[in-house]
């Protein structure tokens, strides 16, 4: 299976990459904790079959310092002890705000309740704003095939520039 299109190539593309980095370097910037940003987009890469990303959050988090263990247990993390409350709030969060249109209505009010426990406001609006992101990169690779396997971490560094 090979990629449709090479949106980095193109010029809509490019600009558009442009700005998503942007927003992902606001989220990436913020006080959500590193770790907890990579595990979200982990999962939600996960959930949507994004190759791709799957690809490149793995290897970006473990260039970071997290564990093999824990990567390995994303897919896993409700019957997996290696995470913090705080962090199987967000994984929660990250499922239920992936899986909107299966699981009417959203998120629950309990994934909320846990959630406002863990992470105060500019945090949790990190956190939305880091699964409808990444919702939306795991969109585009999918439609597109983007295939994983040949990321390196830092490869897109110089976007944002």
């Amino acid at each position: 299976m090979e990629p449709r299109i090479d949106l980095m190539a193109n010029e809509i593309g490019a600009k558009l990459a442009k700005r998503f980095a942007g927003v992902a370097m606001v989220i990436a910037q913020s006080t959500l904790p590193k770790a907890t940003q990579d595990l979200v987009m982990l999962r939600a890469s996960q959930i949507n079959g994004c190759a791709f990303c799957v690809d490149m959050h793995t290897k970006e988090a473990t260039a970071a310092g997290e564990t093999a263990a824990r990567l390995h247990l994303v897919a896993a993390w409700r019957e997996a002890g290696v995470f913090t409350e705080a962090e199987r709030a967000a994984l929660a969060l990250t499922e239920e705000g992936t899986r909107i249109a299966d699981a009417h209505p959203g998120v629950s009010d309990e994934t909320w309740a846990q959630v406002r426990k863990h992470y105060d406001d500019d945090q949790i609006a990190a956190l939305v704003s880091l699964v409808g992101m990444i919702n939306a990169a795991n969109r585009m690779n999918v439609i597109v095939r983007n295939q994983g396997g040949s990321y390196e971490p830092g490869m897109y560094a110089g976007v944002v520039s």
